[in-house]
């Protein structure tokens, strides 16, 4: 940006906050000489109140263009608070505007201090709990048809409930709107989506089989795609989560390569979860290949960009004892990482330890335990542990045991769990008792 633009900028700027200034003058006047707010009777029809409404609409406006965005949200929190005859659609269209400013500006400002308030009365604590307050009086207005239906609305408050991780706040905002707003296709999708969000991974399956029936859409990739997902992390539905990767797989138009290799990564993790429960070993050697080709066709379509993709193919070549391969994957796994991730390093471990290189296997794990947080750390010494056994160090077993105990047991003060921390109780007792 030239000095011009920048000098035209900062004059633009001040004139937008000099009539902002005299615009606020004006409804200063106002409120002062009427502070329980304007009669109804006050010249409904007239010129005067219809300037004063522009000048209400007006002032958040102007502070907006001056950069100044404290003084337009309480320029808008003024306009609704206050009784100025704004009439019905003015106020929702203000209201709409101030949830969008909040929502997208980035600007955070003050919780309001709301004077009439009831004591048991919601009060936001952020710009993003006060967005999502002026959708859902918007979207009650409209559900009683006070104001025109405006499928905006719905489109920001489930982005403002997305953002603060209330995904089963939407899912009841979905399932509370009148019928005829979305399809019913549309609707068992992003309910799923929400279902799935909060953790309901069994009702979220469930709608997206409806949504993939016959009657309905069957060829829904992306429907598909999270029904295998779900799928392969069941292990009662593995099965399912093949048919419905292979569905995906079948279906060609918009399918780029990093869709083809997500298909394929679901195919092999459902086929991995699936060799689990096979009868014989002859069966589970031919699932686990399956899983392998799978996962080696989506590596190569994804570059080995993918962590998921490269994981769970270092894994699998773990499970069929083809250690040196397993451990290029796991290597390539912790790089794409950057070594945050504590899979990683206990799959590493693991393999070294398959190879017989135990002391290396522990270091790897002393050094993951560097780089992780400490909730992650319990997995690690729990190895470690283990390591340690194998190699015939009690004494240094029951040292990091001790370890893992005093994690274990400041995440039950925290979570309430005590079944994990009863187990190495018995461990680490049984320890010293044989030693």
């Amino acid at each position: 940006m030239d000095f011009c633009c920048l000098t035209n900028l900062h004059f633009s700027n001040y004139f937008c906050a000099e009539a902002a200034q005299s615009c606020k003058v004006i409804l200063d006047i106002v409120e002062s000489s009427f502070p329980d707010g304007l009669p109804e009777n006050f010249g409904t029809d007239s010129k005067l109140q219809e300037t004063l409404i522009g000048a209400v609409e007006l002032l958040p406006d102007l502070w907006k263009r001056s950069d100044r965005p404290n003084e337009a949200i309480l320029a808008y929190r003024r306009a609704l608070l206050y009784c100025w005859n704004l009439g019905v659609e003015t106020a929702a269209r203000i209201q709409k505007e101030f949830g969008i400013y909040l929502l997208y500006s980035g600007a955070e400002a003050s919780p309001p201090s709301l004077r009439s308030q009831m004591d048991a009365s919601f009060v936001p604590k952020n710009s993003i709990e006060e967005a999502i307050l002026l959708f859902m009086v918007l979207l009650r207005k409209m559900t009683s048809r006070v104001i025109e239906w405006d499928t905006s609305i719905v489109d920001h408050l489930s982005f403002a409930l997305t953002m603060c991780g209330q995904a089963e706040a939407l899912a009841q905002v979905i399932e509370a709107l009148p019928p005829g707003i979305i399809e019913r296709k549309e609707m068992y999708y992003s309910l799923s989506l929400c279902y799935q969000a909060d953790g309901d991974s069994l009702s979220a399956l469930n709608l997206l089989k409806k949504l993939l029936h016959h009657s309905e859409d069957p060829n829904h990739l992306p429907g598909l795609l999270i029904a295998s997902k779900i799928c392969s992390e069941l292990a009662i539905f593995a099965e399912e989560g093949i048919s419905y990767a292979r569905r995906a797989l079948e279906i060609k138009e918009d399918a780029c390569r990093d869709t083809v290799g997500l298909c394929n990564c679901l195919l092999g993790t459902s086929l991995s979860e699936y060799a689990k429960s096979a009868i014989s070993e002859s069966e589970r050697f031919i699932r686990q290949s399956e899983a392998i080709q799978a996962l080696e066709h989506a590596s190569n379509l994804t570059n080995l960009r993918d962590p998921k993709v490269v994981y769970h193919l270092s894994l699998q070549l773990a499970e069929q004892r083809k250690l040196d391969a397993a451990l290029y994957y796991a290597k390539q796994f912790l790089k794409l990482e950057g070594g945050t991730n504590h899979k990683g390093w206990l799959l590493l471990a693991r393999i070294l330890s398959g190879q017989k290189r135990f002391i290396d296997a522990e270091t790897i794990i002393d050094v993951a335990v560097d780089q992780t947080g400490r909730w992650d750390q319990g997995a690690l010494l729990r190895t470690k542990a283990k390591l340690q056994v194998a190699q015939g160090h009690l004494k240094k077993a029951v040292e990091t045991y001790t370890q893992f105990l005093g994690i274990l047991q400041a995440k039950s003060k925290i979570f309430g769990s005590k079944k994990e921390l009863y187990k190495v109780y018995m461990l680490t007792f049984s320890y010293l008792f044989i030693h």
